[in-house]
């Protein structure tokens, strides 16, 4: 009796480990490791490259993906702990840091370095001009929001006054301003890929201008955790950016049709060429960053779109919600 309790105490400690293990790894001893993206597009073609070229796999992770629509539905999630990576608007970090919160969300790798939304008119225009935006109704995405942001900083910049120059509508959720627009709301609509691409073949209208190529380049979608998250998984966080900067080597090296290929698993229900067409944009405008490295004049001009809008506080230094050292670790020790 005596011997069974001198062995039972280091047994039930060995059961301890495994049963708190099991939290974070699967059976073939994975990590694993709960994304949350803000939407579902081929935007994000380098976070699903990982994925379906096992990038993810190779470097022991489990990935989990779920899309939660809404950078602060995404916020919250991340927050919660109900996801540990969020990929979303860095503005929603600079959101979260301006509150004061005591555990703060750290930005750690760039995935795309632009706005991913394109000016989409009702009326086709092959000689459009901003000017024409005048006196319209715009159909513009949530206010605070990167994409609205983005959009009023480009409006501003070609003369106008998005609260004055135009009917600006921005009350309907972002999963639902597609749809809005399908049936007859605006007369120009901000609109992410495919959806650009998907309307242009039914007909409804035409891109005619690119707000990423006009807000110039900048830390638009990050992937991010809390910092008390990526204090005690260090390594896991290093091999998630490391995942990350193959992924994007892989797109910068082969063409839109092999892209579309390694990203229609997540696509399904659209149709190829159109996941092609709204690769091929994204991959013309430099939209995919070749490395997941936030740089400092990036951050820089993301401060004066948020000041533009009037949502910045202060202007936060780079160094304070940033983490570049996963992303420099990476892309020092991953080659093409």
């Amino acid at each position: 009796m005596k011997g069974y309790k001198r062995l039972s105490l280091p047994f039930l400690l060995v059961l301890l480990c495994c049963s708190v293990l099991a939290g974070c790894s699967n059976n073939s001893g994975a990590v694993k490791v709960k994304i949350g993206e803000v939407t579902r597009s081929v935007f994000y073609a380098p976070e699903y490259v990982a994925l379906s070229q096992g990038f993810f796999k190779d470097e022991g992770l489990d990935v989990e993906l779920q899309t939660i629509p809404g950078g602060d539905k995404t916020m919250t999630a991340l927050l919660s702990g109900a996801i540990d990576v969020a990929l979303v608007g860095s503005e929603t970090s600079i959101y979260v840091y301006q509150q004061g919160a005591d555990d703060p969300v750290i930005n750690f790798a760039q995935l795309t370095q632009r706005d991913g939304t394109f000016l989409f008119a009702r009326t086709p225009d092959s000689h459009f001009t901003w000017d024409k935006v005048k006196g319209s109704t715009f159909l513009g995405q949530r206010q605070g929001g990167m994409p609205q942001m983005a959009g009023a900083f480009t409006l501003l910049n070609k003369g106008i006054d998005a609260g004055k120059d135009l009917t600006l509508i921005q009350n309907i959720d972002f999963a639902n301003i597609a749809g809005a627009f399908a049936s007859g709301t605006g007369d120009y609509v901000q609109l992410f890929e495919p959806q650009a691409s998907i309307f242009e073949s039914e007909g409804r209208g035409q891109v005619v201008a690119s707000f990423g190529v006009e807000s110039g380049y900048l830390p638009y979608t990050v992937f991010m955790s809390k910092e008390s998250y990526i204090h005690k998984n260090q390594a896991t966080v290093q091999k998630f950016t490391n995942a990350i900067q193959r992924a994007q080597l892989w797109v910068k090296a082969h063409s839109p049709e092999e892209i579309a290929e390694a990203v229609m698993p997540y696509f399904d229900n659209i149709d190829r060429t159109i996941v092609v067409s709204a690769i091929s944009r994204y991959k013309e405008q430099d939209t995919y960053a070749v490395n997941p490295v936030i740089e400092e004049k990036e951050w820089n001009n993301l401060l004066d779109v948020i000041d533009n809008a009037g949502e910045l506080k202060e202007r936060i230094p780079a160094g304070t919600i940033v983490d570049n050292s996963f992303a420099q670790q990476a892309e020092s020790s991953i080659k093409e």
